[in-house]
């Protein structure tokens, strides 16, 4: 008599469980293999992203011309899209990793007790870490990389708009482990866009799964965070502020806010709320509100704003907690640094927030005071990313409080162990 056919939420059931386990044996042989072989890899598989480069970008001809035809917002297909330059820096930013320390086997602190027993804590691999994201072709390589350096197996749970993309980049990063001669479920792609599968990820895979990573908008993030029944690096969104205090000099505002707001508007890092300081609105806020309109940016302002430009429209409630992906900003005076600080507390997300000022007195109580995982000081919310901190890229940024805090790199894979030395010691 035949078997009875799975359904399909068996058959996605029985697939991720088999590969949680074959991450988990991969993790073993990842813990214990040398920076040589985990470098080689990456290199490897740098070469293959180059080699590849046109058919990772058919791939995503074709996932962009689907997410366009579905009508999908201009933010959206930013983060979707590949060209020769991104898929270039793709390959560079897997050799950055490569040329960065090994963090495992870091002897973080040595200690001797009365009784001689020496003591060790090393920096060890997680374990496997499971990424799911949306849109970000480009994550796939980020994440796989940092996963492999810092002796980690990845699953990695792309969006159904990337599909095509994902796959044509994950098979560059394969090749490179064949040739460093690692398993190739060091580096998982999860081949299904069905959602359960996700659901399978969040509840751990039969233990097989140590940390999730989400990337995408805030209801896949929101949902990671309610059904994980793992520890998770995530943020909810990018509520970002550029705060321009009183003595803030006009031309270093005006380019940091227009870098900030528009040179890529779908990024978490992206600025969705200006504030401008009363002490320095006469001079400041009309121009910089100019500024953005003339460049294509809506503004939705305060009473005092709205006075400045006629296109400014009003804004409500909700702009002030709108993370808009999106060449849109809302602006407001506020009386002070106190208030400022105020309502970035209220208002904002803990992701990444700035102050733009002379007065050194002020910019540190905001890089104090301010409770976000990244404060910034004359400078672009842009600089908010992992490889611009010199981590050669980032699985994302977290805004939480428990180990990872800002951008996620190869420290942040790491966890530790202690390695105890005796001669003989027992306990009394």
């Amino acid at each position: 008599m035949n078997a009875p056919l799975k359904t399909d939420d068996e058959q996605v059931e029985f697939l991720m469980a088999r590969l949680g386990r074959e991450a988990r044996k991969a993790a073993h042989t990842l813990s214990l293999a040398s920076t040589g072989t985990k470098n080689h890899a990456l290199r490897a598989a740098a070469a293959a992203i180059r080699a590849n480069s046109e058919k990772i970008r058919a791939a995503n001809a074709l996932d962009f011309a689907a997410a366009k035809a579905r009508g999908v917002a201009g933010s959206f297909l930013d983060r979707l899209a590949l060209d020769a330059g991104r898929i270039e820096a793709m390959a560079r930013g897997v050799e950055e990793i490569a040329a960065l320390p090994d963090p495992v086997g870091r002897v973080l602190a040595r200690f001797e007790r009365p009784n001689g027993l020496l003591i060790e804590r090393v920096s060890t691999p997680l374990g496997v870490i499971g990424i799911i994201y949306e849109s970000r072709p480009a994550v796939t390589a980020d994440a796989g990389a940092l996963c492999l350096k810092a002796g980690n197996a990845a699953i990695l749970r792309g969006g159904s708009e990337s599909l095509r993309s994902t796959e044509a980049i994950h098979e560059c990063l394969v090749a490179g482990l064949k040739a460093a001669g690692l398993p190739e479920a060091a580096i998982t792609r999860v081949p299904t866009a069905d959602r359960a599968a996700v659901g399978e990820m969040l509840a751990g895979l039969d233990g097989n799964i140590d940390i999730i990573v989400p990337r995408g908008g805030k209801s896949l993030v929101a949902r990671v965070q309610a059904e994980a029944r793992v520890p998770v690096f995530a943020h909810l969104e990018g509520l970002v502020h550029v705060y321009i205090h009183a003595d803030a000099d006009l031309g270093k505002a005006e380019r940091i806010v227009l870098n900030a707001k528009l040179r890529r508007t779908g990024v978490c890092g992206a600025a969705e709320t200006l504030l401008v300081d009363r002490a320095c609105a006469a001079t400041h806020l009309a121009p910089l509100v100019k500024m953005l309109l003339d460049a294509g940016c809506a503004v939705r302002g305060d009473a005092e704003t709205c006075a400045v430009d006629s296109r400014v429209t009003p804004a409500s409630a909700e702009d002030w907690t709108t993370e808009y992906l999106d060449a849109i900003i809302a602006v407001r005076v506020i009386d002070d640094i106190d208030h400022a600080i105020e309502h970035i507390e209220l208002y904002g997300s803990h992701h990444t927030d700035c102050i733009v000022t002379e007065n050194e007195e002020a910019a540190a109580r905001f890089l104090n005071e301010v409770d976000s995982a990244i404060v910034i000081h004359n400078a672009s919310t842009q600089f908010a990313d992992g490889g611009e901190f010199g981590f050669g890229a980032e699985i994302g940024i977290a805004t939480g409080r428990m180990h990872a805090r800002g951008p996620v790199g190869l420290e942040q894979l790491t966890s530790f162990k202690y390695r105890l030395y005796g001669n003989g010691q027992i306990r009394p």
